[in-house]
Formats: structure tokens, C-alpha cells, sequence
């Protein structure tokens, strides 16, 4: 196992404001790329944001924002949206190798598991991030959890967002990832009954913890390759082993 170190930066009423939580991303990051302390991943919720990466089109954006903020961030990936309901986690660990695929692919496979332990079905889709519900009777395929990260000097940063039991209302107001031919879930939405953040918070404790000691694990089957719109198809490998 690795020494991960897991922080609660703000949960339920104490949610913490994405400028200040992106402000205590910098702050950890730089004591741990400077050795000070060990990995840390820091789990929180947000008041409601949407945030922008730096491949969002205009069209994508929420043209009424219902009153919550629209940040421009440093992270991979297009906009998506924080709030109340769902579960953000930061975690902010030394890359062995600068492993970023394979980071990325441990992060999925950590909340596929998170979302077994919950009875809920989920795998990756190559060409598009995430963690996401096979399409079936009840709806299209939809994504559950959103990834989207950062690298510098060989320490990540930005993360993940788990839907718990989320208003889902808010991505009726732009084109969540970019993505306009897929919908978005939550656990409570697949279960039919509340799944909320500290129900959650133990199983993506230990599923991170697992698969971030970098050691071999067994990745979950994909889905069928799904390039976002406009995207040519590009198949990861899947190195579980590497």
C-alpha cells in the first residue's frame, strides 16, 4: 500500500468554494513536490460551479447559469459541473515514470469499483473520460463520474467528481464534457433510493488507496470506443501491469 494521506477539505454545509479549494490545491501541491508531506487526496463537496478546461467551446457553456459561477480552470478536459450531492476528490500524488494514462485508467477503475460496491454496473469508454452506465431500457448511456486532470512537476492535480445523489437538474443547462449524444447520472438516480457522499466516502477510501499503491491490478472490460463529438478516435492502451 501506498502512503496516501486523505483530508476531508469540506462536506455537507461545510462544502468549500472551488476558488478557495483550488487555492488549498496549490497550497498542498507545493509541499508535496517539495517532499513536506506525503500524497494527499483532498475529498470535498462544492457550493454549485461549473467549471471550464481549456478545450470548452462557447456553445458549450450554460447560457443561464442559475446563479452559479462559471470558472475557467487549468485542468484537462471541457466543462463540467460541481454542487451539493456529489463527491469531488483531489488527489495530489507524485506520478511514478510521469504515468499519466495509466493514472488516469486507476482512477476510473478505483470509482468502477466504487460503483460495484453500490450494485451499479459502470466501465470506461474508450475516447471519452469517466466512468459511465451501459445504455439500456432505462436511458442512453450516461456518465456517474467525471475525470479531469492536471500534471505539474510530476504531481496531479484536479481529479474527480462521483455523482451521488446530485440535482441532476443543472446539466439541463449546458453540454456536460462536451459530450450532447450521452446523458449523466447520478447513484441515487441508477438505484432508485438517496446514495449519499458518506455512504460513498469509504468505498472511494479504499479503492483509491488500492489502486494507488501502482501495483498490477485487473481492469475492467471497456465498453465500446466512443470518440466525444467532433474527436477522431483514438483507443488508450490499458496497461494494468505497468
Amino acid at each position: 500500500m501506498t502512503d496516501l494521506q486523505f483530508e476531508e477539505a469540506g462536506l455537507g454545509p461545510d462544502a468549500i468554494d472551488y476558488l478557495d479549494a483550488w487555492e488549498l490545491q496549490r497550497r498542498v501541491h507545493a509541499e508535496v513536490s517539495a517532499g513536506e508531506r506525503p500524497d494527499t487526496v483532498l475529498l470535498l463537496e462544492h457550493p454549485p460551479v461549473f467549471t471550464a478546461g481549456g478545450r470548452t467551446e462557447p456553445r458549450e457553456r450554460p447560457v443561464d447559469p442559475g446563479g452559479a459561477a462559471i470558472v475557467d480552470v487549468d485542468r484537462g478536459g471541457k466543462i463540467t459541473f460541481h454542487g451539493p450531492g456529489q463527491l469531488v476528490g483531489y488527489p495530489i500524488v507524485r506520478l511514478p515514470d510521469l504515468r499519466v494514462v495509466d493514472y488516469v485508467r486507476r482512477l476510473e477503475e478505483a470509482l468502477i469499483a466504487v460503483c460495484a460496491d453500490l450494485g451499479v454496473a459502470t466501465s470506461r469508454v474508450p475516447g471519452r473520460s469517466g466512468v459511465w452506465v451501459a445504455a439500456d431500457g432505462r436511458g442512453p448511456q450516461r456518465k456517474v463520474a467525471a475525470i479531469g486532470i492536471r500534471v505539474s512537476r510530476g504531481v496531479t492535480l484536479h481529479g474527480f467528481a462521483i455523482n451521488c445523489d446530485v440535482d441532476l437538474g443543472w446539466y439541463d443547462r449546458f453540454i456536460p464534457c462536451g459530450i450532447d449524444d450521452a446523458g449523466v447520472t447520478s447513484l441515487s438516480q441508477e438505484l432508485g433510493r438517496d446514495v449519499t457522499v458518506q455512504e460513498v466516502l469509504p468505498s472511494v477510501r479504499r479503492h483509491l488507496a488500492d489502486l494507488l499503491a501502482w501495483q498490477p491490478y485487473d481492469a475492467t472490460p471497456p465498453y465500446e470506443p466512443r470518440p466525444e463529438p467532433g474527436r477522431t478516435p483514438r483507443v488508450p492502451v490499458l496497461t494494468p501491469g505497468a
